[in-house]
């Protein structure tokens, strides 16, 4: 397991050799009352324990002869499916004759976490005379925050008698964030453009190119000189997401596996129950931003989930790695009785921290009581749609459930539908924008 600081010794065949014919001697001279045949016999073992005492006491991460590692992860952070490529190199510490026969007579292996490859990477090593580089690919399986090293260095003594096998080094962390499905661009406009038109408003489009006197500070590559040119005087582009509201996708973190089901979050798969939910809102929040809104996602928490999340800004530059950065933390809650008081805290403190013009966006599970009561007294202020995810091995009454609660938002002015986890993205996103212009 990464991270493992555990020293392993093992005799190789020439101490194994040693120590059972210095044993047999040993105990021959023993039996046949021969003390010098017992010392000829008792000195191959004395050479072994000292080959093992000495490289107890002579780490490859101590003293002189020290290695130390050089570790870089391109892409990093990275999308869980995407392959990623890893480079290990390991030099000596201080550059001397003996640091160099150490490394020489080292053997280097990179430690994984499961998340990060199922299998031992296969790589390749090139040796130098003051370098070992070790190059291999990742295969992340997992979102999260996964550690990758130390390294593990097999090192024999310099007679060959003992082999330890040492972890060494510093460790790197490799972010994997959620993946994502390109939405329909044009669905994503149209939700602002629905509650414009259900307010009696018209915000700036998107698209629209509007153009201001240049002030100190602004980005010169905004300037647009031909308008600069024709009117004697600098003139910028304003941002295109100009006018359009921002986004809160909210999170029902009780659809992920509970920290008391014996199920730990850093063994999550694809499969994974809720990790569909997570990239359900990871993609919606990164179509809107890449749209032009300001968005942000928001897991459920007793208190604090709301004001602690900033809005990332929109476009196709920060937003969506801000996007993704928020979601790959998001974890399950303890039980389903504190993911329903996290919903109720959560809508509440929404409705105080949220814009006038807000757009909110729910993926949640089926539910009952204070919840869906803080739901429906958020869904009267603004536009809000909400996704209800069913999982597909649930009993019949979990889906009466699912139909209860898009029944009641439906009710409290939610846009909202139910779906089985799975499903695919783009059919749940058409049909909620269908659901949110026609409802």
């Amino acid at each position: 397991m990464a991270g493992a600081r555990t020293t392993r010794f093992r005799l190789t065949d020439r101490g194994v050799v040693l120590v059972v014919g210095g044993g047999i001697l040993a105990l021959a001279g023993v039996g046949l009352h021969l003390p010098d045949v017992v010392g000829v016999g008792v000195a191959p073992l004395v050479a072994v324990a000292a080959a093992a005492l000495w490289m107890r006491l002579v780490g490859v991460d101590r003293g002189r002869t020290a290695l130390t590692t050089t570790r870089r992860v391109l892409p990093n952070p990275v999308v869980r499916g995407q392959v990623t490529e890893a480079r290990l190199a390991v030099r000596p510490a201080h550059l001397t004759s003996a640091a160099t026969a150490q490394l020489a007579r080292t053997r280097v292996a990179e430690n994984v976490s499961t998340q990060l490859s199922h299998r031992p990477p296969r790589g390749t090593q090139r040796t130098g005379a003051d370098e070992i580089v070790v190059t291999y690919q990742l295969h992340p399986s997992a979102r999260g925050r996964w550690l990758l090293g130390p390294a593990s260095a097999t090192v024999e003594d310099p007679f060959g008698l003992v082999r330890t096998v040492q972890p060494f080094g510093s460790t790197t962390t490799v972010t994997v964030w959620p993946s994502t499905y390109p939405l329909p661009v044009r669905a994503a406009r149209s939700l602002a453009v629905a509650s414009d038109a259900a307010s009696g408003s018209r915000a700036a489009s998107p698209d629209d190119a509007v153009l201001r006197e240049y002030v100190a500070g602004d980005d010169p590559r905004r300037i647009h000189w031909a308008s600069a040119a024709r009117r004697g005087r600098i003139m910028v582009r304003s941002d295109e997401g100009a006018g359009l509201p921002p986004v809160t996708v909210l999170f029902d973190r009780g659809l992920l596996p509970s920290r008391d089901s014996g199920r730990a979050w850093d063994h999550a798969r694809p499969g994974e129950r809720g990790e569909w939910a997570v990239e359900c809102a990871a993609s919606i929040a990164v179509s809107l931003v890449e749209a032009g809104h300001a968005g942000r996602i928001v897991g459920t928490a007793a208190e604090g989930a709301v004001a602690a999340v900033p809005h990332v800004p929109g476009g196709r530059g920060e937003g969506r790695s801000g996007i993704l950065e928020q979601a790959v933390d998001l974890t399950g809650l303890r039980d389903g009785t504190e993911a329903d008081r996290a919903v109720a805290a959560t809508a509440a403190a929404l409705r105080v921290d949220r814009h006038a013009d807000e757009l909110t966006f729910a993926v949640l599970r089926p539910q009952s009581g204070a919840a869906q009561h803080a739901l429906a007294h958020l869904g009267g202020e603004g536009d809000h749609a909400a996704v209800v995810v069913v999982d597909r091995s649930a009993p019949p009454a979990q889906h009466r459930a699912a139909q209860d609660t898009v029944a009641a938002l439906r009710a409290a002015g939610w846009r909202a539908l139910a779906v089985v986890e799975g499903s695919g993205l783009e059919a749940t996103w058409l049909n909620l924008v269908e659901e949110a212009a026609w409802s």
